[in-house]
């Protein structure tokens, strides 16, 4: 037998309004069982399941793991300017005047994250357009 990710689980300050922003992020919601000041909250969308558990201590030091998201129906450039508008940061600048490469970012309470090209701009650059 083997095992399967049940949720990722990521240490945060404010799991509600963490998962408030992911839930955004990804297009879920915080489950109906969760509520602000609780010490969990679990985020439920399409892929894994997001588990934000609060923690007395703070951030220090980069991130061991970090989400890599890819959009599936607008660009790499769009989603980087909607993360923004709903509270992220930019980190670092990886794009290419050649259009590759992708954007780190940090989410509301600086954890950080990558957004790689879109869907359709990673097919585009498969078909040679």
């Amino acid at each position: 037998m083997t095992s399967h990710v049940r949720h990722v689980t990521i240490d945060c300050a404010d799991p509600y309004t963490l998962g408030t922003f992911w839930a955004e992020v990804l297009g879920g919601a915080v489950s109906d069982e969760d509520h602000p000041g609780d010490p969990e909250a679990m985020v439920e969308h399409a892929g894994t399941p997001l588990l934000f558990i609060e923690v007395g201590d703070a951030r220090t030091v980069k991130n061991r793991l970090h989400l890599d998201l890819q959009p599936q129906d607008r660009t790499r450039d769009e989603e980087v300017d909607r993360l923004l508008a709903l509270g992220a940061s930019v980190v670092a600048d990886h794009r290419t005047a050649e259009g590759l490469g992708w954007v780190t970012m940090a989410d509301v309470e600086g954890n950080e994250f990558c957004v790689e090209r879109g869907k359709q701009e990673r097919g585009k650059q498969e078909r040679g357009e």
